[in-house]
């Protein structure tokens, strides 16, 4: 862990396009300013770690839950419409 000394209103660059500024410090709390673009999250640890867990909760399949898929898949349709530019016969 890289640990800086910064004042108030002074900054830190990560990378090329994050910038975290001291905003405020008031007594043992400091306030942080995070510039980053908007395709980079950025979440309290407390609020990262809930995301992670709700995703894990949310990708667990329960058995009771398959019903629906253990059904045979519906036969496709035989279509008589023209094959696209994408769908080339071999």
């Amino acid at each position: 862990m890289l640990v800086l000394s910064r004042q108030r209103d002074e900054s830190i660059i990560i990378g090329d396009n994050i910038v975290v500024t001291i905003v405020d410090i008031r007594g043992d709390k400091v306030r942080l300013g995070i510039q980053a673009p908007t395709e980079i999250p950025v979440h309290r640890r407390e609020v990262f770690e809930a995301i992670q867990r709700e995703n894990m909760q949310a990708s667990r399949v329960q058995p009771n839950e398959l019903g629906e898929l253990k059904q045979s898949p519906p036969k496709p349709k035989h279509s008589k419409e023209p094959l696209s530019r994408h769908d080339k016969q071999l």
